[in-house]
């Protein structure tokens, strides 16, 4: 029985083994979205511990921990990273199955040359080990990035934040180019309490008063090219949660939108009217301005209301929903498409027992204007494991060339959590190697290395427009 860590994780394949380690795995990492938060990057702090930098906002370990009933102290509460780190540590080698288990494995390899198993017996000493090695490596957060030959990262940023840490970023020399993504979810989540304050805030950066659907929509579109004139970004992001297309008129959306404004109750076929008419005008935005349209689709956000009154938003009690149809997101596409103004977009369901359908209306819409204009995306969040990667490839590849994939990302708040590109990039060489060894494929070793790269790097830096340079 092997007990390290074994660089021939999952190329179970030779053939895919071998395209693993000559053509994906030193490629440059593009990681189009995530949630770091730009003011560490620009703070550029040395991590505390191994605790802060695993358990600091990673609701996936917190969830693992909660299911073994470890007390909220040790998760999101007052204990120090350190008895968080040993709490954590105590349930480690139970995680079998779980794509925590193999992350921290990676993680503790790739940042630490540790490749023995933690357990509870041993985790003060790899406490000790990797605080030395903390301060010895001066491991800071734009350290990790670096460490990890990350060319780009994109955060994800509200149109209200005024980007001053980006605008700081921008004018330093970093090895690791930093962009933003724009997530209007605030402008679109009509119903939520606050809507009509922040609208209030939206006016006061944008300089455009706000009495009405279409100065709102003025107000984002300058908020728009503000995020690119700043970091020049070509991203955008929606959150589509429970989004089901209603028809409107511009009428019903006039009066939808006054109620909204001073604070009165809407319905939720308005709420659904209003929603269908945000993300139509918004994807026309994205068209003109060289956006790229993301539409995550399908989370159940705060399931557990209890625990999030207890510690707050994304600790961990979000779960996946299949509210949000194919039909809808289909008629939006189809919408903008006679409009002439679909943007290029990129659909992430999170329901991965559909996936297929999802990835078969990706395809309808794609046309001679682009290669692979609207896309399923990666894997993410529930996921973005090895199974869900595979079961993604497996799939999908019947209904929507894999070679067009904009690759992998992150989703993450973690400055270490780039090894999730590894272990997709793994993956993604062992389906390949498998279809060779089936003798399913045989265009021959060039085709087979431009796929790899075109994955793993190319598309994505082609598809966003990020001219990053490979070297």
């Amino acid at each position: 029985m092997n007990t390290r860590f074994d660089e021939e994780l999952f190329l179970t394949s030779r053939t895919g083994s071998r395209l693993y380690h000559e053509y994906a795995e030193k490629l440059p990492i593009i990681d189009y979205h995530c949630h770091l938060q730009t003011s560490e990057i620009c703070d550029d702090r040395e991590f505390e511990d191994l605790g802060e930098m695993w358990l600091r906002g990673d609701h996936y370990k917190w969830r693992a921990m909660r299911t073994f009933g470890i007390d909220e102290k040790y998760i999101t509460g007052e204990a120090s990273y350190h008895d968080k780190y040993l709490a954590f540590a105590s349930v480690f080698p139970m995680l079998i199955g779980n794509p925590v288990y193999i992350w921290c494995a990676l993680e503790l390899k790739r940042y630490f040359d540790i490749d023995e198993p933690l357990t509870a017996d041993n985790a003060e000493e790899i406490y000790q080990r990797t605080k030395e090695l903390i301060v010895k490596r001066h491991m800071t957060r734009r350290w990790c990035m670096e460490h990890s030959n990350v060319r780009l990262a994109s955060t994800t940023e509200d149109p209200v934040d005024d980007l001053h840490c980006h605008i700081a970023l921008q004018k330093e020399k970093m090895f690791t180019r930093v962009i933003t993504a724009f997530r209007p979810d605030k402008a679109m989540f009509i119903e939520q309490d606050g809507f009509s304050d922040y609208l209030d805030q939206l006016q006061e950066v944008s300089g455009i008063g706000i009495d009405s659907f279409e100065t709102m929509l003025d107000a984002l579109e300058a908020r728009l090219k503000f995020f690119q004139e700043t970091t020049g970004t070509t991203v955008s992001d929606d959150g589509v949660p429970h989004f089901t297309w209603a028809d409107y008129t511009d009428g019903e959306i006039a009066g939808i939108f006054e109620k909204a404004r001073k604070n009165e109750p809407v319905s939720a076929h308005e709420v659904d009217q209003y929603q269908s008419a945000f993300l139509y005008e918004m994807g026309r935005r994205y068209s003109r301005n060289n956006y790229v349209m993301q539409l995550h689709i399908g989370t159940y956000l705060d399931a557990n209301r209890d625990g999030v009154r207890r510690t707050g938003h994304s600790t961990g009690f979000d779960c996946t929903d299949d509210q949000c149809s194919v039909t809808s997101v289909g008629e939006l596409l189809n919408r903008l498409t006679i409009a002439g103004e679909l943007p290029k977009t990129i659909l992430y369901p999170l329901d991965g027992m559909k996936i297929e359908t999802w990835a078969v209306l990706a395809a309808g819409f794609c046309d001679g204007s682009v290669r692979g204009k609207v896309q399923l995306g990666a894997p993410w969040w529930f996921n973005d494991q090895a199974f869900g990667i595979k079961r993604q490839f497996e799939a999908c590849a019947n209904l929507y060339p894999v070679s067009l994939s904009v690759g992998m990302l992150t989703d993450s708040r973690s400055f270490i959590s780039y090894p999730r590109h590894e272990l997709y990039r793994r993956v993604l060489c062992n389906y390949l190697g498998e279809l060779v060894d089936r003798g399913e494929y045989f265009s021959g070793e060039a085709a087979l290395k431009q796929v790899i790269e075109d994955v793993c790097f190319n598309n994505v830096n082609e598809f966003f427009g990020f001219h990053v340079n490979e070297g």
